[in-house]
């Protein structure tokens, strides 16, 4: 797992220890900070698993010019057939 994907969500947990619990002057017990320590990590890792099946929908700009690309590419190739000679 990469620690990317785990800054924001242990940011987050600092941000609310800070915010609701009063972090650096009080502490929580020892069970608590590890539950929300779980708790960030599986945050963490659904979001690594939502970015992985990400479905990348269609670019109209690159579907128009591979059609293009195509329509070039067929009439580059194209070749007169001489069997029905006069």
């Amino acid at each position: 797992m990469s620690t990317s994907a785990l800054d924001p969500c242990l940011a987050a947990s600092l941000r609310w220890l800070t915010t609701h619990a009063g972090f650096p002057a009080r502490r929580l017990p020892d069970d608590a900070v590890g539950m929300i320590c779980v708790a960030a990590l599986a945050a963490a890792e659904e979001e690594a698993e939502r970015e992985r099946f990400l479905i990348e929908r269609r670019n109209p700009a690159q579907t128009s010019a591979l059609k293009a690309l195509g329509l070039r590419r067929s009439q580059v190739h194209f070749k007169c057939d001489n069997s029905a000679k006069v």
